[in-house]
């Protein structure tokens, strides 16, 4: 039976009662998945490894009570970890760079609330497609080109003050050089995680490849002696992480350029990268259940600001540990708890064993989601919608890649502003949405105007709010000369979530308009006579 059409699971205890057995074994199997993950993550961003885990600690444990979506799993995530790294690194690096970096989160984490109760988790709407998309495979080289050398063993002392294009040229010798007692157990953590998901048997889909991992990489550094033989830099080092916790966060850099910039930095991005997983993650809900965007935006931010004050990394909504915890059979977002849950006990039982983790595993795991983000598909993928969303893509990733994100999505966004200019939008209309409503007999007539993109689609969405289920919406495009890929998407999701609540929707005018690729979704302009 299509789950769509079964009666929503129930919220809060009753949702516990109802649907322990379902999100009590997601919780855990999503445990087994972020315990590894969030070490890596953190420990790629300068953090200490603990500080990634107690992160996914407050995000199951408290932000899944007060999140506005049901199904998302709250922690760190790989899409930050090029501005942790750089914001420490800046700030000296070390513990103080820790620390001060932890200073510009508390204040990001507050305005998170802010905006959140402002009502701007729709300015995400403002960010095109292809820009967002570039920006993440940019995220997934940059990963990439650190994690590929200490998968193979290298000292990352060895590989500090190196960006990421001096990483990539360095990349051939330590391929000649590697440290091969750790560098075996990398290339052998890197093959599984690669082969896990090609495997077909139900079974074996239900055991996460990064434990897998782990399962084969411990017993490795056993015999290996890693204790003995290697530097520190070969196993995770989690030290006293209890008597860690407290106040952590140093504001003595809050009056330097700095620290605002990565307050915006992380601002923009990590509310980004959010609502984006939000969206996402509701398409996958076999429920269709509809997220409160500014609510989960308030809560992701209450709990960074609180994570920061004791020392964790930044947290989003992560979209591989989500999408996990629907493959897991969620429901709830006690799920969420419960993976909070059994981080919470792994910290107290487990650090002796967490501590035998060697780091070229948790490197193959990083390297895996990097190669992810930015997996030549990708390319593909953005080549058939359009060869502007390509150069959009390429563009922005080779900013990001030789400056930082957000002049990698600022750089993406003035080429979509090109293209649209160029393809017959007036100035006057890039950030004006202009339309013709009338309601009449039951039937609502829509009728678009000049340009639809991107930069005006807030204001075209506060149009489409209006509708009332269950009646017709007629689409007019007869009176408008530009449609880009962010509005056909968008469009799409509205037809698709309206004619499901029993509407009817009419699109009418695009005969007279030219696609710019065969891609149903892709933009187009009122074809030239």
């Amino acid at each position: 039976m299509d789950t769509s059409q079964q009666s929503i699971p129930k919220d809060g205890l009753a949702g516990l009662k109802e649907n322990f057995k379902y999100d009590f074994m997601a919780g855990f199997f999503v445990f087994l998945l972020a315990l590894p993950l969030s070490l890596g993550i953190a420990k790629a961003g300068e953090f200490p490894p603990a500080m990634g885990v107690l992160t996914a600690m407050i995000g199951g444990l408290l932000v899944a009570f007060f999140a506005g979506s049901s199904l998302t799993i709250k922690g760190p995530a790989a899409g930050l970890i090029t501005i942790v790294a750089g914001c420490v690194m800046e700030f000296g690096g070390g513990i103080e760079g820790w620390r001060m970096a932890l200073g510009v989160m508390v204040v990001a984490g507050f305005l998170q609330v802010v905006i959140g109760f402002l009502k701007a988790g729709s300015l995400s709407d403002f960010f095109p497609h292809s820009a967002v998309h570039g920006m993440l495979a940019a995220i997934g080289l940059i990963i990439i080109s650190k994690q590929a050398h200490i998968m193979l063993g290298i000292d990352p002392a060895d590989l500090k003050g190196m960006n990421p294009v001096a990483l990539y040229a360095a990349l051939p010798k330590s391929l000649m050089n590697p440290n091969w007692p750790i560098a075996v157990v990398g290339l052998i953590s890197l093959a599984l995680m690669l082969i896990m998901p090609k495997i077909k048997n139900p079974l074996a889909k239900k055991i996460p490849a990064p434990m897998l991992v782990l399962l084969i990489a411990i017993p490795a550094t056993i015999f290996f002696d890693y204790k003995t033989t290697q530097g520190a830099h070969a196993l995770v080092q989690i030290g006293d992480f209890w008597g860690v916790l407290g106040f952590n966060a140093d504001f003595s850099g809050i009056g330097t350029v700095t620290f605002w910039k990565y307050v915006v930095m992380f601002l923009v991005i990590g509310s980004l990268e959010s609502c984006l997983t939000v969206k996402a993650i509701d398409n996958m809900d076999p429920w269709k259940r509809q997220s409160h965007f500014n609510k989960d935006l308030i809560a992701v931010g209450a709990g960074n600001t609180l994570a920061a004050v004791l020392g964790g990394s930044p947290a989003i909504s992560e979209v591989a540990r989500s999408s996990a915890n629907i493959g897991f059979g969620a429901r709830t977002r006690w799920a969420n708890f419960f993976h909070g849950f059994f981080l919470f006990i792994s910290m107290l039982l487990m650090i002796p064993i967490i501590e035998m983790i060697p780091n070229a595993a948790l490197a193959a795991m990083l390297v895996f989601v990097g190669w992810r983000l930015a997996h030549p598909h990708e390319f593909f993928k953005t080549y058939k919608i359009g060869s502007e969303q390509l150069t959009i893509f390429v563009v922005t990733i080779a900013v990001t890649v030789a400056t930082d994100l957000l002049m990698g999505v600022a750089s993406g966004i003035l080429v979509k502003f090109l293209f649209h200019i160029v393809n017959g939008a007036k100035l006057s209309n890039l950030f004006s949405a202009r339309y013709e409503l009338k309601e009449e007999n039951d039937k609502y007539y829509l009728t678009i105007r000049d340009s639809a993109i991107f930069s005006n689609l807030i204001g075209f969405k506060k149009v489409f709010n209006q509708f009332k289920p269950g009646k017709e919406v007629v689409i007019d495009f007869q009176n408008a000369n530009l449609v880009d890929h962010t509005f056909m998407e968008f469009l799409d999701h509205f037809e698709d979530e309206y004619t499901r609540g029993g509407g009817v929707v009419d699109v009418r005018g695009f005969e007279r308009f030219e696609p710019f690729s065969s891609h149903p979704l892709s933009g187009r302009k009122v074809r030239k006579s």
